[in-house]
């Protein structure tokens, strides 16, 4: 079974400070994802704006949060990027970073 991986520290500090009741629901989410099964949360392909496999988990209300992951490798699911959601619409910033943050996992996947 794969599981889910922090790049580096800080993607999993980001993680870390969301509300605990999200970090236990999108690390449920990540559970069922590294068995190769749906999440609970709804979900999002967004891969044409950050990568290729890239999904977004998101827990909608006031305010939203959303974790951007990638599970199309055999051996891992990467989170890339966790925040809350102050927008109506794409965060563009939230996009950036998960964008840069792609670049920097398969960086480090070269290695």
């Amino acid at each position: 079974m794969k599981k889910f991986h922090f790049v580096n520290k800080q993607f999993l500090k980001e993680f870390k400070s969301l509300p605990r009741k999200i970090q236990e629901r999108f690390a449920a989410d990540l559970h069922e994802i590294c068995k190769g099964k749906t999440p609970y949360s709804a979900f999002k392909h967004i891969g044409s704006t950050v990568g290729v496999g890239a999904i977004e988990l998101i827990e909608n209300g006031r305010p939203a949060y959303r974790t951007i992951y990638v599970a199309k490798f055999k051996q891992a699911v990467y989170v890339l990027h966790s925040f809350t959601k102050t927008t109506n619409g794409v965060d563009r910033k939230a996009m950036k970073t998960a964008k840069q943050r792609y670049k920097i996992m398969a960086a480090e996947l070269r290695k």
